[in-house]
């Protein structure tokens, strides 16, 4: 007798959506004393069909099965995304991904999930399947923010246009990327600002600027969460190359080497260039302040996985 009911898809960045579908399947797993999996593909699609228009991914795999279990899924499944897997005809992919080695009893879906070769399969299609192969199919609408239904691709959107709030929104929590502090010029030190500089790699960043964000550090336990702005960009008053730094508020502890995690909380102002070092000092003494002010409107729940 199958065992589980799934959830299959991307999920890349768990957004409302995607919540939304993890836990009406653990719903269902109760109702009918089953296991509740949710299963990803990764890489992308596009990062191995198509390299040029692969998008740049909101979650690490790691974290996207933690948001995962969060939502209400029992277990992750990790599918490899491959030349191999992408030539599944749709009816390959049910009979052998859901059904052997996944055990399918059920499937909670997007009303726009498609699978297989080309994507071939639709709802429609997956319907026949399940009744031919012993397996439900439920689908769930999409969630809408803002007049539009919440995806991926919007969330992106949002962050390359620099509107962290708007990715929140859909994300239920603070965008985050991780990094590694690493030395820099001390540029910020010498003026009254110093940064934690940060090496960050795989994960979309937000759009050139000004933000107010939190920080943790993740390779040490029980550490503190911290206020902070950061400035990603190209520092064009001094031509110093682009960069991701954090000044860090009211800390004056050594960060070189720490594994940080940087959650953007609002963006402040576009990044500019300065007459001099009095009207650049100036201008971050305001974007502490203003920092502060939209910190402190962050919720808990926003929050709490920074």
């Amino acid at each position: 007798m199958a065992s589980a009911i799934i959830t299959p898809g991307n999920h890349d960045g768990v957004h409302l959506g995607h919540q939304a579908l993890v836990s009406r399947a653990g719903a269902l797993a109760r109702e009918r004393d089953l296991a509740s999996k949710a299963l990803f593909f990764f890489p992308n699609a596009a990062a191995v069909l198509a390299p040029e228009r692969a998008p740049a991914v909101l979650t690490t795999p790691e974290r996207r099965a933690e948001f995962l279990r969060e939502a209400g899924a029992e277990q992750v499944e990790v599918q490899p995304f491959d030349r191999s897997f992408a030539e599944l005809s749709p009816r390959a992919f049910v009979e052998q991904i859901l059904v052997q080695r996944l055990d399918c009893a059920g499937l909670v879906i997007g009303e726009d999930f498609r699978f297989g070769k080309q994507r071939a399969g639709d709802v429609e299609l997956l319907r026949a399947l399940g009744a031919e192969l012993h397996f439900d199919v439920e689908v769930l609408p999409k969630l809408h923010y803002a007049g539009e239904a919440v995806s991926s691709s919007r969330i992106r959107s949002a962050l390359s246009a620099g509107r962290v709030e708007d990715a929140c929104a859909m994300l239920g929590r603070l965008h985050e990327v991780e990094g590694v502090v690493v030395r820099g010029d001390a540029r910020g030190r010498a003026i009254g600002f110093p940064t934690a500089n940060l090496c960050t790699q795989g994960v979309l960043l937000p759009a050139d600027g000004v933000y107010a964000v939190l920080m943790r550090r993740v390779d040490q336990k029980s550490a503190p969460r911290l206020l902070g702005v950061a400035n990603l960009g190209t520092r064009p008053t001094f031509e110093a190359g682009r960069s991701t730094e954090v000044h860090v508020l009211d800390f004056d502890d050594d960060l070189y080497g720490a594994r940080v995690r940087v959650g953007f909380a609002a963006k402040l102002r576009d990044e500019r260039r300065f007459d001099g070092v009095e009207s650049l000092v100036a201008q971050l003494e305001r974007d502490v302040m203003a920092g502060r002010e939209r910190l402190g409107a962050v919720s808990e729940s926003e929050a709490r996985w920074i």
